[in-house]
């Protein structure tokens, strides 16, 4: 089930958090062509965790990353999957972790990131700063 993995990774990466005092930056990748899990791997960190959610959109998590680093990488996966999909249709949600929130929430909050990016298209990247504006 995926709601489960998904549910489980989240609770993995706080528990890494809490115990080791290690930070982790949480990502909703949307890209506008269906695009396969082998095919997103190849841009992606060996040490980050990806779950396709459907064709278009893959939450990420940005396993020992700051959310200021994650951008980093963000932004270099955005350019790599542009430059081999000649695709500008991309865009990614962060949101940093919050012990605080849900699993569901912080999936929720991610969406509604994304998707201020693609009405705004200002940038390709966003964090849940854009929410409080």
């Amino acid at each position: 089930n995926l709601e489960k993995r998904y549910e489980v990774l989240v609770k993995k990466t706080y528990y890494i958090h809490k115990r080791y005092n290690l930070e982790s930056t949480f990502a909703l990748l949307y890209h506008k062509e269906p695009l396969s899990l082998v095919q997103l791997s190849a841009y992606t960190r060996i040490s980050d965790y990806i779950i396709e959610g459907d064709e278009n959109n893959y939450f990420i998590i940005f396993q020992f990353t700051s959310e200021e680093n994650a951008y980093k990488a963000s932004q270099n996966i955005i350019g790599k999957l542009e430059i081999n999909f000649c695709s500008q249709a991309l865009y990614i949600g962060l949101h940093k972790i919050n012990l605080n929130m849900t699993p569901q929430n912080i999936l929720r909050k991610l969406r509604l990131i994304v998707e201020y990016a693609i009405k705004n298209r200002f940038n390709r990247v966003e964090t849940e700063e854009v929410l409080d504006l």
